[in-house]
């Protein structure tokens, strides 16, 4: 399966050859409700055919539509849904990724790929990642306050004490000793030496490489804050250790294996909330300030052409809202128009993608979230 994370900005914000096809609809992860999700999905498909047909060739719709076709037949991947689905397709391309939150239907044709539901995963201020720790393994998710999953671990990063220390772990100092009379006597084993010493040094050691491990490969390039659960005496040991600038002071006291999905994810957003929160009147205080001081913007035909030169240096966009039509990606004219026309895209989702394709940060915030009435909320750099 297709990951958004490595995807996102090397390919999905990529020019590609047009048309570009986006679907994505809400999926279940159980019987009876999953089995609907093909017959929705070959609907939406059915409805950028539609499209397809009114500017491109029956030869053409066809080959644009193949990979569509080919994953509503197969019967594997419509088993192991999640919360919802995205699908992207263009000449030579195509991409498909299980969500853990549900998304809006959605079948689109247009000069560029409609990202801003993935954007939201991406940049949402409310994301996060947990490590579950213990002496023998690690486990590591990432989620919002809607969902959490387990990721895979980067290459380079210990699943285990074993991977980690390899032959350096260190072994019991165990003798054998007979007691009683004769051959026959009671086999006792007595240890020796300091092995609880040698768990300790072995634990600080493994933690050590975690810690490492994890701030190069998953921290830092995500940028997330870390959530630490792990029982308080490894609490107390990791975070001696560590030097990673992501990990939250507050960590969850527990058994990470104790709890299912559903309940790791309500305390680890219970532990997050406050910061996400605070991030959140950080970014707009700065936008008031920026206003105040005429380096901030709130129009979208005039935050439009300052992100198609680069001026943006933060821009907020409303998570659940729609603008449709274009944005000239030379002059940042706009265009309103209606979405279900070939060519015609939202243009907060377009907007987001000029920004970030400029070196800017683009967070996606809550409705009841957002300083402005208009969608847009944007920092200018100058």
């Amino acid at each position: 399966m297709d990951s958004i994370a490595a995807d996102y900005a090397d390919e999905l914000l990529s020019p590609r050859g047009v048309p570009c096809l986006s679907l994505y609809q809400p999926t279940s992860r159980r019987p009876p409700k999953n089995l609907q999700d093909p017959i929705r999905f070959r609907n939406l498909v059915r409805t950028m055919e539609t499209s397809l047909q009114e500017s491109y060739s029956a030869k053409d719709v066809r080959g644009l539509l193949k990979p569509f076709w080919a994953l509503a037949d197969d019967h594997d991947f419509w088993s192991t849904t999640h919360e919802g689905l995205a699908v992207l397709g263009a000449p030579g391309f195509f991409r498909v990724y299980r969500l853990e939150r549900p998304v809006e239907e959605l079948a689109n044709v247009a000069d560029s790929f409609h990202t801003k539901p993935l954007m939201r995963i991406v940049q949402s201020a409310d994301r996060y990642q947990v490590l579950g720790l213990d002496l023998q393994k690690i486990k590591l998710f990432e989620g919002n306050r809607d969902a959490l999953a387990e990721v895979d671990l980067a290459t380079g990063v210990p699943r285990t004490m074993t991977a980690a220390l390899g032959d350096e772990v260190s072994e019991p100092h165990q003798t054998v000793a007979s007691y009683g009379t004769g051959a026959g006597g009671t086999a006792m084993h007595h240890g020796h030496g300091g092995r609880k010493d040698e768990v300790d040094i072995d634990a600080e050691r493994f933690f050590r490489a975690v810690d490492r491990a994890v701030l190069k490969h998953h921290s830092r390039p995500t940028g997330l804050p870390l959530l630490l659960a792990a029982l308080p005496e490894h609490q107390a040991r990791f975070r001696r250790v560590s030097r990673n600038p992501f990990l939250l002071d507050r960590g969850l006291e527990v058994d990470p294996d104790a709890l299912d999905i559903d309940a790791l994810r309500e305390r680890a957003w219970e532990a997050v909330e406050p910061q996400y929160l605070d991030r959140l009147a950080a970014l707009i205080e700065q936008f008031g300030t920026a206003t105040a001081n005429g380096l901030g913007g709130e129009s979208l035909a005039r935050v439009a052409e300052a992100a198609v030169v680069g001026k943006v240096a933060t821009l907020l966009i409303e998570a659940d809202r729609q603008l449709p039509g274009r944005i000239d990606a030379a002059s940042g004219t706009v265009e309103p128009d209606e979405l279900s026309k070939v060519g015609v895209d939202d243009m907060l989702d377009d907007l987001g993608e000029i920004v970030l394709r400029g070196g800017g940060q683009v967070v996606v915030v809550p409705a009841e979230r957002m300083p402005t009435s208009t969608g847009v909320a944007a920092i200018y750099r100058y």
